[in-house]
């Protein structure tokens, strides 16, 4: 009997990946780019542009509560789904509103699609993944590589095409995630496990109300972590724009070393976690965020403003995984309402952070702001381990070796919760005798043969999308590369931020093409242990 294989590799889990990449490249340009439209578009003065902005922020928060009820109730990929195509209507409405009324109604429709849309995913991703921490390191991958596509696309397309072509843009990637989150979702593997839970509704709620209190002091920390993050993400790019008087094209440069790390992190910062523990990840995090926040106090020039943003990105690609895989395998069968609460949680904080820390930064100035970004992150260090000891959690979250029984795979299923009924395991051996077939390997894991196969392949598709993206480029008269071979340097009239994506785009390339084919020259798993 073998250990089930991790959620993500499945061919479900690569699909929600994908829609994840896809989902979020629209989603991220439209944070940067919903301003610009409105003032230049709509002629909206800065009052109006804020509560079209609050009127996406407000309706996001409040269905994410109901989004994770229904992730507990139905299948969490059809919440997505429903999420995904909301995103497209969004969209489609900024695409044709040539009128306020028709922009607010598309942002607020933004605002709910939103919610269903990653509550849904984090909640899929939380109920079937066997290492939490590794699984929500690679979904908030996935969502910088779309971010990263999706401002390639927009600083590319803007100027030539307007708003309106990455208006139809954005809705065409996100009806292909619905398209991609509903293929399949009549199968076995994605039936929703909730269907299955047949405890009564009172036992149920009160189960329900002591998880809430057990997440609390958690859901505090995030909201103000959250909360500091953004106001400092906020009062950075004034800075930037203000003091220093660089142009929006340098201010992207200043943050594109942090961007990458943000991209490469996230899916391998689970072997520090499994190495120092939840607890300490997390506090670690928490204080070389401070050291960052406290450091652009004191820092002026564009690099180091450029090397402290990357060590910040490196935080943050340890710390969030942490902190999903945390709700995760605290909500128990109720990821659901779990993804929920937290989601609510960072985005109260992303709501509330700005407008404090503006209000800071115009009475106190620069050095206090950041300072009172700072003490947001030392509060989340000093608070975690508490908010962590009242889980009642496993340090470390490893998948345990399994010696070819069917009992030491259903403990490994649900490692990460102790909160689980016995009964559930019994379920959970069912269900792995049922997709024995499937597994690839004797210990749950892919053996390195099947480890490189899949490398293999990620680097084609990887390679496919660097190659359709240096065309573009080329067409845009933006390529890096055939300048350095046709002229041996890129002309003073063609430099400008395209250039240097595309370069950085060739390093990550570079990197991801080394990191892929290593596993075919020197394969680093071990052989699964004989029964």
């Amino acid at each position: 009997m073998s250990a089930p294989t991790d959620a993500l590799g499945t061919p479900a889990g690569r699909r929600v990946l994908s829609a994840a990449m896809f989902a979020s490249a629209p989603a991220e340009v439209l944070d940067f780019l919903l301003p610009l439209w409105a003032g230049s578009t709509l002629k909206a003065g800065a009052s109006v542009v804020g509560a079209l902005v609050a009127v996406e922020a407000v309706l996001s928060l409040i269905v994410r509560p109901l989004a994770g009820e229904l992730s507990d109730r139905f299948d969490q990929r059809r919440v997505a789904a429903a999420g995904a195509f909301l995103y497209a209507l969004s969209f489609a409405g900024y695409a044709l509103a040539d009128n306020l009324p028709l922009a607010f109604v598309a942002s607020g429709v933004g605002g709910a699609g939103g919610a269903l849309f990653w509550v849904g995913l984090r909640a899929w991703t939380g109920r079937r993944a066997t290492n939490h921490t590794s699984a929500y390191g690679k979904l908030l991958s996935a969502e910088g590589q779309g971010a990263f596509i999706g401002y390639l696309v927009a600083f590319s397309l803007l100027e030539r095409g307007g708003y309106p072509l990455l208006f139809w843009l954005g809705c065409a990637a996100c009806v292909w995630a619905t398209a991609a989150l509903l293929k399949g979702t009549g199968s076995r593997e994605t039936a929703p496990d909730a269907a299955d839970d047949d405890t009564d509704d009172t036992e149920d709620a009160l189960r329900d109300r002591k998880t809430r209190l057990r997440l609390f002091p958690l859901m505090v920390v995030s909201a103000v972590t959250a909360a500091a993050e953004a106001g400092l993400w906020m009062l950075l790019l004034l800075r930037l724009q203000g003091d220093l008087g660089l142009t929006p094209n340098e201010i992207a440069m200043v943050f594109a070393p942090g961007f990458v790390v943000f991209i490469l992190l996230p899916e391998h910062t689970h072997h520090l976690t499994d190495r120092l523990g939840r607890t300490r990840t997390m506090v670690i995090a928490f204080l070389a965020s401070a050291l960052f926040a406290a450091g652009l106090g004191f820092v002026a020039t564009p690099v180091a403003v450029a090397v402290l943003w990357a060590v910040a990105a490196a935080c943050f690609a340890a710390q969030i995984p942490v902190e999903q895989a945390t709700v995760a395998a605290a909500a128990g069968k109720r990821v659901g309402r779990g993804m929920g609460l937290y989601e609510s949680a960072r985005l109260s904080g992303v709501v509330v952070g700005p407008a404090l820390m503006g209000v800071v930064y115009e009475q106190l100035g620069w050095a206090t702001a950041c300072c009172v970004a700072a003490g947001g992150s030392v509060v989340g260090a000093v608070v975690v381990p508490y908010a962590i000891r009242v889980l009642k959690l496993p340090e470390t979250v490893r998948a345990p070796e399994t010696g070819g029984t069917a009992a030491p795979a259903a403990v490994a299923a649900t490692t990460d919760n102790p909160h689980e009924k016995p009964e559930e395991e019994d379920r959970t051996a069912m269900d792995m005798e049922k997709q024995d077939t499937a597994a690839p390997s004797k210990d749950g894991a892919l053996s390195p043969k099947e480890h490189a196969r899949k490398e293999r392949r990620d680097w084609l598709i990887h390679t496919a999308a660097f190659l359709v993206g240096n065309v573009i480029l080329w067409a845009l008269k933006s390529n890096w590369i055939v300048w350095q071979f046709t002229n041996d340097e890129v002309p003073d009239e063609h430099r400008g931020p395209l250039v240097w994506i595309g370069r950085i785009w060739l390093t990550i390339w570079i990197i991801d093409t080394i990191w892929s084919w290593s596993y075919t020259i020197w394969p680093r798993e071990k052989k699964a242990k004989s029964s």
